[in-house]
């Protein structure tokens, strides 16, 4: 690269705030967990199962602001600002039906949605009681993620990093509150944490939309609603669009039934993975901000017509993810006996839970590097149908079947489900080196001819 000391300049000025915003998203889960996990097993099951049909929603509308930074990042490395606008729009359009869809279930058949996770009629009943109540804060975080997108995107990635810090000091607060019970508040337990977890996503909402406008203003730059998008601009955005809508929630949907595998293991096994979830979460969390950067910094490249630079920046950033994700690692297993106490569980299931976190550690290294290679460089250029297939074949052809198999056959133990099941991480891993290496993700998509060509697999 010729300047060196500019890139790593531009990767810290991007990855670090987005690391500590992920950071601290993920911590939502681990303060919930800590005070919920005060009062037992089933309320642990239920925060767990409740949270994983909300992080499909999640993990669908993240889907739509992914697509929107592909768009945004390739339309302001090549100065359009028309097509910046135009990309935001769409995409709040698109991830406000889908809030909408989730929203309403969520709030009216609970109790059935949570009926396939587990067969424990106290874990079901809390998991919707959760569910129900977390579901309101669906559409503003919705409205939240696609702002947030943005303003990464023009440079401005400190700004959802400041709301993300009000939002989790406002949700510890607000757990300690009403979880237990204080300053004159009745005790709530896990529908207290719920409560907490919306009230905080909404003042989050309501910060970051002050901080998008004074933005605005301040660069004077173009945002409107009120624009007319052609219908060659939404075949555009539905062809990136759509790959990563079924990607994502097809490997969401993916991860739900690992959830009922585990589940269905038993509640002690299903609260040992739900403790551990809170800290895969953070770990991965801390290279989210790598990832996100490589995205925005390759889509930008390419949006100016830098191959060649576009394709060193990425080999970067992954060596960056292995590098931290081995450190992390050895970190974990380290320090899994400490965390473990802080819950008040059976001695089966802290045991449990380390041997689970060992097992991620083992495996971290190959999610880092699926999460930058596969998650943010190859779908910078547009061409989002190959990870659609990569994801797929990883989690369908080999995940599911793999965690059925070990699990309801072979009748293994928890920790050895899940490792096994992790296994297709390898397989995404190899097909997507392979495929980043013949350069066939490279793409700008503001030039129709180019798009055109890597959809049809023409290798530049």
């Amino acid at each position: 690269m010729d300047n060196k000391k500019e890139f790593y300049k531009d990767v810290w000025k991007l990855a670090l705030p987005i690391t500590i915003q992920c950071l601290l998203q993920s911590s939502f889960s681990i303060v919930d967990q800590i005070m919920v996990g005060s009062l037992g097993s089933v309320s642990i099951a239920g925060i767990g199962l409740g949270g994983k049909f909300s992080s499909l929603f999640i993990t669908t509308v993240t889907a739509v602001s992914t697509a929107a930074g592909i768009l945004i990042a390739q339309y302001y490395g090549n100065k359009d600002e028309k097509g910046v606008n135009e990309s935001f729009v769409s995409s709040m359009l698109f991830s406000l039906i889908i809030a909408v869809l989730f929203t309403i279930p969520s709030m009216i058949i609970a109790q059935n949605i949570m009926k396939m996770y587990s067969k424990d009629v106290a874990t079901i009943n809390a998991s919707a009681s959760y569910l129900r109540i977390v579901s309101y804060g669906f559409i503003p975080l919705t409205f939240t993620l696609i702002m947030e997108t943005l303003l990464r995107c023009i440079g401005y990635a400190k700004y959802p990093m400041y709301s993300s810090v009000l939002a989790v000091i406002l949700n510890t607060v607000l757990n300690y509150i009403l979880i237990f019970g204080k300053f004159g508040f009745s005790g709530m337990g896990l529908e207290g944490a719920a409560i907490a977890t919306n009230i905080s996503r909404i003042v989050e909402f309501v910060v970051i939309l002050g901080l998008f406008i004074y933005v605005k203003q301040k660069e004077n730059i173009y945002v409107s609603f009120n624009v007319h998008i052609k219908a060659d601009f939404i075949k555009k955005v539905l062809v990136v669009l759509i790959p990563i809508l079924f990607c994502e929630f097809l490997w969401s949907l993916g991860e739900n039934i690992y959830s009922m595998i585990y589940g269905r293991i038993g509640t002690e096994a299903c609260a040992a993975m739900t403790l551990t979830s809170s800290i895969q979460s953070l770990t991965i969390g801390a290279f989210n901000g790598v990832s996100a950067a490589a995205g925005i910094m390759v889509g930008r490249q390419l949006g100016a017509g830098d191959f060649d630079e576009s394709y060193h920046t990425s080999k970067v950033f992954v060596y960056l993810g292995i590098i931290g994700s081995v450190i992390i690692g050895i970190l974990v297993t380290l320090t899994a006996p400490l965390y473990v106490k802080l819950f008040a569980v059976s001695e089966d299931v802290r045991k449990t839970t380390c041997y689970i976190l060992y097992a991620f550690s083992i495996i971290l290294f190959v999610k880092v590097t699926n999460m930058i290679l596969e998650g943010s460089v190859l779908r910078s250029g547009g061409n989002t149908k190959i990870t659609l297939i990569i994801d797929f074949i990883g989690t369908w052809i080999f995940g599911i079947p793999l965690g059925l198999v070990t699990a309801f056959v072979f009748n293994m133990p928890i920790y050895y489900v899940y490792f096994i099941l992790s296994l297709e991480e390898a397989v995404r891993m190899a097909i997507s080196i392979v495929v980043f290496k013949k350069r066939i993700w490279m793409n700008n998509i503001t030039n129709d001819a180019s798009y055109k060509s890597s959809e049809l697999g023409v290798e530049k």
